[in-house]
């Protein structure tokens, strides 16, 4: 009975080992196989072995303009994975999306995305400095409390500050402006929740509607309250989840009302964005 209960702690063991190495909890892995590590000045790179990468300055020399923005620094060094095809990279990542970032501080670029690049398609620069900023958000939040900052807040400052809107698969901002005018809005609480199944939306592509209405709503706190009063806001999320009562704070009314502003501005110009 001993050996057979030591064999079961093993396998466990040994399962547990398999899933951190080469399955979904790999983001999270202490240990990267199969791939070749390139330690730049702001960021780590690690090519999969196959791949066929060689621009590691180009993605490393975004960092300080991400820090600028965000006035934040990266507390240690973000490290990027490229992947050589499709099946690893799904094997390894619990997300399907074409780059992603993980609590952990690890960042990850599939194949596809690049070969979308390679034909025009989308900007991977763009898209690394909106995940570069979930890293850096992220970085300053420990790995548990990650999960209660504002998931619209997050993507609206990622796509704000990367100049998202209007790219690739992202409506404008006048896009965006007329799509509410029409009636189309989540709203922000509602965004990842199941709630936001039940909010039907008119719009070409849903997800990167949604992204560009949060920018917009960023936007619209910077432009009308500033972006030092923003960043406070931003910051003050930081070591505290409770969202409503911050906004409060400070900008001086209630998110819902506020939300009632936005559109009746964005209403009014709509035209003029």
């Amino acid at each position: 009975m001993r050996r057979i209960t030591i064999s079961i702690i093993f396998i466990l063991i040994g399962c547990i080992a398999y899933i951190f190495m080469f399955g979904k909890l790999f983001p999270y892995s202490p240990i990267i196989l199969g791939f070749t590590k390139h330690e730049m000045k702001n960021t780590i790179i690690y090519i999969q072995n196959g791949a066929e990468y060689n621009d590691f300055t180009k993605f490393d020399t975004l960092i300080p303009s991400v820090e600028r923005f965000h006035e934040l620094s990266f507390t240690k060094k973000p490290e990027l994975l490229i992947f050589r095809d499709s099946l690893t990279y799904i094997h390894h990542s619990p997300s399907k999306a074409r780059f992603c970032a993980f609590p952990s501080g690890r960042l990850f670029i599939t194949p596809w995305a690049l070969r979308e690049e390679a034909k025009g398609k989308i900007s991977s620069i763009i898209y690394v400095k909106h995940e570069l900023s979930h890293v850096l958000i992220m970085q300053h939040k420990c790995i548990l409390s990650v999960l209660g900052y504002p998931k619209w807040l997050l993507e609206g400052v990622a796509v704000y500050s990367s100049n998202q809107m209007g790219t690739s698969f992202y409506p404008s901002k006048r896009e965006t402006y007329q799509a509410i005018a029409q009636g189309n809005f989540m709203p922000p609480f509602d965004f990842k929740t199941k709630r936001e199944d039940l909010v039907k939306l008119n719009v070409k592509y849903r997800q990167t509607f949604m992204y560009s209405e949060f920018a917009c709503i960023v936007d619209y706190l910077v432009t009308i309250y500033g972006k030092e009063k923003f960043l406070i806001y931003m910051k003050r999320l930081l070591n505290n989840n409770d969202q409503e009562k911050i906004f409060n704070e400070i900008f001086g009314l209630d998110f819902n009302k506020f939300l009632i502003d936005f559109k009746k501005y964005v209403i009014e110009n709509e035209f003029s964005s």
